[in-house]
């Protein structure tokens, strides 16, 4: 029996590592069935991988024309960074500034359990505005309210969000990708 718990300890890191000890893909016509998928939302995790240390979601962002002028409205994560890569279109991205009333998404809700984790909506002022486009990147650290203060046409992104807490649910994928 001594022996039979030994052999498990020691083959345990063993089995851990060869469950994380290969690639996932995320291809683009993965991206495009989730994105043109009949529900789902302006934010639409794809998959969510456990990659050791932490978990790695890759989630997939349309927003429509927004007219500059009106208040930013943002989110802040507490415990999820955000990596955008735009795909199509451009916007004028802002970021950190004076937060107004912040008000907490719902823990059941889908952003919470599956896109980003706790996070608060709330309507901001000032902040560093950069208008991004097809092919930029930008990394938004956990913490960082964030929102678009114009859409000229329309921005479609990836967000690539590093989980190291691991909130977010390792294994998931999109009903959009099963059968």
């Amino acid at each position: 029996m001594r022996n039979a718990i030994l052999t498990i300890f020691v083959l345990l890191p063993i089995v851990s590592q060869a469950q994380i000890d290969q690639a996932t893909d995320v291809l683009k016509s993965e991206i495009d069935a989730v994105l043109n998928a009949p529900e789902g939302g302006v934010d639409r995790q794809i998959k969510v991988v456990d990659i050791g240390k932490l978990n790695v979601a890759v989630g997939v962002l349309h927003r429509d024309r927004i007219e500059a002028g009106g208040p930013v409205r943002g989110v802040a994560h507490s415990q999820v960074t955000e990596v955008y890569y735009v795909l199509s279109g451009s916007g004028t991205l802002v970021t950190s500034g004076e937060i107004n009333d912040p008000a907490p998404f719902p823990e059941d809700s889908e952003v919470v359990q599956i896109a980003v984790g706790p996070s608060v909506v709330a309507d901001f002022t000032g902040g560093e505005q950069r208008t991004i486009s097809a092919g930029d990147v930008v990394v938004i650290p956990a913490g960082v309210l964030h929102g678009w203060a114009e859409v000229p046409d329309h921005v479609t992104y990836l967000s690539v969000r590093p989980d190291p807490d691991r909130v977010l649910p390792a294994g998931y994928v999109n009903p959009a990708l099963t059968p």
